[in-house]
């Protein structure tokens, strides 16, 4: 791409993202909440409980006043630092995490130990996709204050990124124990998911909507509820969840993404593309970009700017600190270079090793022509029992590739039964958002 056509790109990622209306409830004194990703967290971690930009913005405004009022305050600066890290996923702006940095450390300065600025920079190496550092800051925050809400969230959510899903489950317990509420309720669900509970993780879900009170968390919950609904294959019930949704705070995009994918998996590509170039234009996440990418594609249409968009965005990434090879070793696998996407697979199961890296790497290995390599890596994938029809269609694939046509057999059963209107073709609609 020419320097001066990337340089016009990265502008419009950054001029559009200003726009969005989605964000997290801060908790004052701690960390954004947030429900866990199945994926790695950068790709789209706009799962939390959701405010207004406006509000946000208002917020940031005050503590800066504040702050220069009283620049030896403490917990106005660890509030900010909380408050960037949320802007950086709000927006998918990722220049917003040194602005964290910098504020958490100067309230770590002023207060050595201080469990919410402890707690913020967990969150931010979460946001940053460095786990093990999540870990291990959450747990300092932990000690020096039990019964923190935001360090037992990024736990819950760190630990799953890592694989270490009996850790995440006690910290989702505990979670509940200290805040039973939307935020608790929703990782409560995704815990739930991962064993292959549908009805625990709508059961989960639905307590969540009953305890929600503000028009952007019903439409948080109402969101997830549809996203539930989308991969088990019920496609009316998930476009109802959406426009609730989208009835109860308008501007929420997830939800208009996920009326999107409905549509396209509907078959009503022209449709799900007109409102893919809304989501991207509010916020250009990648996952909404590869999304966006290949519904153009199987509607006849040229996905050229989206490509170079989603490389605009990688280099922002990357200029952030933002580890995200999980991304780049799904897109490579799946549009790019098989090669290259095993380069990516394995650094990001290295660091990670959860489902859904696992999954990335048999895929990876399978393009790449190594499917014997890749079956080991696709049984860990699906190991947990969840009911995820990407995961079990890869499996069937590679198991079809080694003639072993029994569980070829048996996969793909896996896939209809998991999500009957699973389509190889948008293979980026069926990953969880």
């Amino acid at each position: 791409m020419k320097t001066s056509a990337k340089v016009r790109i990265v502008a419009g990622v950054l001029g559009l993202a200003s726009v969005l209306t989605l964000g997290a409830a801060l908790i004052p004194g701690e960390t954004p909440a947030e429900r866990p990703s199945p994926a790695a967290a950068g790709r789209l971690t706009l799962e939390e409980i959701p405010v207004s930009a406006a509000s946000l913005k208002d917020t940031i405004r005050a503590l800066t006043t504040r702050l220069e009022r009283l620049p030896r305050d403490h917990d106005a600066w660890a509030q900010l630092g909380a408050a960037y890290v949320q802007q950086a996923r709000l927006t998918a702006d990722p220049s917003f995490y040194p602005r964290a940095e910098q504020a958490l450390g100067r309230s770590l300065a002023l207060r050595p130990g201080d469990f919410a600025a402890l707690a913020g920079q967990a969150a931010l190496a979460a946001g940053r996709h460095d786990f093990a550092e999540a870990v291990r800051l959450a747990r300092l925050s932990e000690a020096a204050n039990p019964y923190g809400q935001g360090a037992q969230a990024v736990l819950a959510d760190a630990y799953t990124q890592l694989g270490r899903y009996g850790e995440a489950t006690r910290a989702v317990d505990r979670l509940m124990a200290l805040h039973p509420g939307v935020a608790s309720f929703a990782r409560a669900s995704y815990d739930a998911e991962l064993r292959g509970d549908r009805a625990a993780a709508r059961r989960m879900l639905e307590h969540a909507l009953d305890d929600a009170f503000s028009p952007e968390d019903v439409a948080y919950c109402r969101h997830y509820l549809g996203e539930l609904a989308l991969h088990s294959g019920d496609l009316k019930r998930a476009t109802e969840q959406y426009r609730l949704a989208l009835k109860a705070a308008p501007d929420f995009t997830p939800a208009l993404a996920g009326t999107a994918r409905a549509a396209a998996l509907s078959g009503r590509l022209e449709e799900a593309a007109d409102l893919y170039g809304t989501v991207v234009a509010r916020l250009p996440l990648p996952q909404y970009v590869i999304e966006y990418a290949e519904v153009l594609t199987a509607a006849g249409r040229d996905p050229v700017d989206q490509w170079a968009l989603l490389l605009a965005q990688r280099d922002l990434m990357k200029d952030a600190g933002v580890k995200d090879d999980l991304t780049w070793a799904e897109y490579e696998a799946d549009h790019g270079s098989p090669a290259r996407a095993v380069e990516y697979a394995r650094a990001e199961y290295a660091r990670n090793p959860n489902v859904v890296a696992a999954d990335a790497l048999a895929w990876a290995l399978h393009r790449d022509g190594r499917d014997r390599e890749a079956l080991p890596y696709s049984r860990r994938a699906t190991a947990t029992g969840w009911r995820n029809a990407l995961l079990l269609h890869h499996r069937a694939e590679i198991e079809r590739s080694l003639g072993m046509d029994r569980e070829a057999r048996e996969s793909a059963a896996g896939v209809r039964d998991a999500d009957p209107s699973f389509s190889p073709e948008l293979p980026a609609l069926a990953r969880f958002s």
